[in-house]
C-alpha cells in the first residue's frame, strides 16, 4: 500500500451507492472539496442485485440531485438504475475512486480524519459513511452452509434449470428467486419460518407466488427451518417433524446486515441489542464522533426495512447543510 497522504479534503464519502452519490452532489453544489471511496464498482450493491430485478419503487422515488430518472416501465429495472446512476456520476464528473476499500479511519490531534484505504491514505475534515447493508449475509449457522451449493446471493435463474432448489425466506428476494427459477425449469421448495408469505412482498408478485403454491407448482414448508445441508440433500425441521429431501442447490436469501465490525473499528457506538442501530443524530446524521456522519440504509442497523433509497436521499442534504453551518 502506498504511504502517500493527499492534501486535506473537506469531505470523504465512504460508499459509492445512490446515497453516496447524492452526498457528493450536495457537496459539489456547496463547493466542498470531496471524494467518494468505493470498494467495488459504481453502485456496487445495485450491481449485485439479481439481473432481472424490478424495483418496488417508481423511478421518481429513486432520483437524486433533482435529476429525472426516465423509464417507460411502471417500475424501473436493475439495468435502468445502473445506467441512471452511472450517467449522473459521468455528467457531474463526481470525484470517485472505485475498487478502493477503506480499511480504517482515525482522528488526529488537529481534529482531521486520517483515512487509510487499500491503495493510499487521505486526510479529510469530515467523513460520511454510506456503506449500506448488502455486503454481509445473515447466516443460517447450520452444518453444510459452507458447501458450494449454498448461495447467499442470487443472480440469474438459468443456472438452476432442471435442478432441485430450496429457497429460504419469504421476502421479495426469496420470492423472486423462487418464481424465476421455477420458470426456468427448477423444482422449487420454499422454506419459510413463519406461517405466510411476507406482507412486504411486491403487490404484483404476491398473487403470482400464491397461485403457484396453490397449483402445486412450487412446494412450500411453512413454520420450518433448515437444520443441515449435505451435497445431495437437506434436512428441515417442520411443524410436524424432521424431514430430509433431495437437493442440488440452496438459495439462503435470509437478508443482510451492515458491516458492524468496520463501524465499531472507526469508533461509532453500536448497541449490542437488536436492532443494533448505530448512534447518530437524526437531524444532522452526525455520529458520536464529531465530524463523522452516517447516510442511507446503514443508519437502520439490523432494521433493514427502515431506510431505502427513496426515504434516505434526504440524508445527503441534512449532512451537507450541517457541515456548511459549522466551521470547516
Amino acid at each position: 500500500m502506498s504511504e502517500n497522504t493527499t492534501a486535506p479534503y473537506d469531505v470523504i464519502i465512504v460508499g459509492g451507492g445512490p446515497i453516496g452519490l447524492a452526498c457528493a452532489l450536495e457537496a459539489k453544489q456547496a463547493n466542498l472539496n470531496y471524494l467518494i471511496l468505493e470498494k467495488g464498482c459504481l453502485v456496487n450493491s445495485l450491481y449485485n442485485y439479481p439481473q432481472n430485478m424490478t424495483f418496488f419503487s417508481s423511478s421518481e422515488r429513486l432520483e437524486i440531485g433533482d435529476i429525472p430518472f426516465v423509464t417507460t416501465n411502471p417500475k424501473p429495472r436493475r439495468t435502468e438504475a445502473l445506467e441512471y446512476y452511472r450517467r449522473i456520476q459521468q455528467k457531474f464528473e463526481l470525484d470517485t475512486h472505485l475498487f478502493e476499500e477503506v480499511l480504517d479511519i482515525k482522528k488526529n490531534e488537529s481534529e482531521n480524519f486520517y483515512v487509510t484505504t487499500s491503495k493510499r491514505s487521505y486526510t479529510t475534515r469530515k467523513v460520511i459513511i454510506a456503506t449500506g447493508f448488502y455486503d454481509i449475509p445473515m447466516l443460517l449457522n447450520i452444518p453444510g452452509e459452507e458447501l458450494n451449493k449454498v448461495r447467499h446471493y442470487y443472480d440469474d435463474p438459468h443456472y438452476y434449470s432442471g435442478q432441485k432448489v430450496i429457497v429460504v425466506g419469504a421476502s421479495n428476494s426469496s420470492i423472486d428467486a423462487a418464481l424465476e427459477t421455477f420458470r426456468k425449469g427448477a423444482k422449487v421448495t420454499l422454506v419459510i419460518r413463519s406461517n405466510e408469505i411476507s406482507p412486504r412482498v411486491k403487490y404484483w408478485v404476491k398473487p403470482d407466488i400464491e397461485n403457484r403454491i396453490a397449483a402445486g407448482e412450487i412446494d412450500v414448508l411453512y413454520n420450518s427451518e433448515l437444520t443441515a445441508i449435505t451435497e445431495t440433500s437437506a434436512t428441515i425441521q417442520t411443524s410436524t417433524g424432521i424431514i430430509e429431501i433431495e437437493n442440488d442447490f440452496v438459495l439462503a436469501l435470509t437478508g443482510y446486515r451492515p458491516n458492524f465490525d468496520f463501524l465499531r473499528k472507526v469508533g461509532i457506538d453500536i448497541p449490542n441489542h437488536t436492532p443494533c442501530i448505530p448512534h447518530h443524530n437524526e437531524q444532522t446524521m452526525e455520529t458520536n464522533i464529531k465530524g463523522m456522519y452516517l447516510a442511507g440504509v446503514v443508519c437502520g442497523g439490523l432494521n433493514t426495512h427502515l431506510w431505502f433509497i427513496e426515504n434516505s436521499r434526504i440524508h445527503a442534504k441534512q449532512i451537507i447543510e450541517h457541515i456548511k453551518s459549522i466551521s470547516i
